[in-house]
């Protein structure tokens, strides 16, 4: 399996995840991981992974999901995370394995041009890394190529941006303080990118997989107080992306972020509602 990734295709990603977001998901990786792993285990629930397999786990990040993986096929199994972020990469390899579990690989790889090898892996598996390529079609045409006959993908990926408060709530208080934003290509590379379930299906099918199944799942999450919510709201997500290029409007839009945080929180923690596609689909 090539770890270098290719600098050509996914270039502004690649960059992308090794500058501000990659430093700020492994600054931020204990409070990511909680916020958003109800979401993950719900596609591993799905997957089923089954004790000896071989499984892949594409945008593998800071390695929640890797490590899980390595724990429930145990031994015998194989896994391996690929991710274009080294610094979330690094965070990866420092988290020690379960008791029992494979003990996983963490490889700087880009799974859309890499050579993952052929008919080896017994399942693909991603929380939220599949939607940064910028060849779709291309990407999953080697995903599926790596796949064994009768291999299985399961991936997660976020429904449209209004269904997802957790993103939408806190931008939409900070909105009347902050210049106008331009509308997002919404094919382009980015969190929604697959949040059109017939996109999903047609790049899936061009790729070549078959049995493609397509389910929302809807979960509360988070589990911050209001300043650890509010601390990642402001680094993470459309505000976060906001912010970052005014930063001087950080303290003028905290009060009403705050306030709208508030109206979410609860003896847990701030929990707010996230909708997603579970994704499964066979070679």
């Amino acid at each position: 399996m090539t770890q270098t990734p290719s600098p050509a295709a996914n270039a502004a990603q690649i960059d992308y995840w090794n500058a501000t977001a990659g430093r700020i998901w492994a600054q931020f990786q204990e409070h990511l991981d909680r916020q958003i792993a109800p979401l993950g285990l719900e596609a591993l629930r799905v997957l089923a992974p089954r004790a000896g397999e071989r499984i892949l786990d594409v945008g593998c990040g800071c390695g929640q999901t890797t490590l899980d993986l390595a724990a429930r096929v145990g031994s015998e199994g194989q896994v391996t995370g690929v991710d274009i972020s080294e610094p979330m990469l690094a965070v990866a390899r420092a988290r020690p394995a379960p008791a029992g579990a494979a003990q996983p690989a963490f490889l700087d790889c880009d799974a859309q041009t890499a050579d993952l090898g052929e008919g080896v892996l017994d399942a693909v598996f991603s929380r939220f890394g599949v939607m940064f390529f910028s060849d779709p079609p291309t990407a999953f045409a080697n995903l599926r190529k790596a796949l064994k006959p009768g291999g299985r993908l399961t991936f997660v990926c976020w429904r449209p941006y209004p269904e997802n408060p957790w993103m939408r709530a806190p931008m939409e208080a900070a909105q009347p303080f902050l210049p106008p934003i331009p509308p997002a290509d919404p094919t382009a590379p980015g969190p929604f990118a697959f949040a059109d379930p017939q996109r999903v299906q047609s790049i899936l099918q061009a790729a070549g997989f078959e049995d493609i199944r397509i389910r929302p799942f809807d979960a509360m999450i988070g589990g911050g107080s209001i300043d650890e919510t509010l601390d990642l709201t402001f680094r993470v997500g459309p505000l976060g992306a906001a912010l970052r290029e005014a930063p001087h409007l950080a303290p003028t839009v905290r009060e009403a972020v705050r306030a709208r945080l508030s109206d979410f929180a609860t003896a847990e923690g701030v929990l707010m509602p996230a909708a997603v596609w579970i994704v499964q689909a066979t070679r």
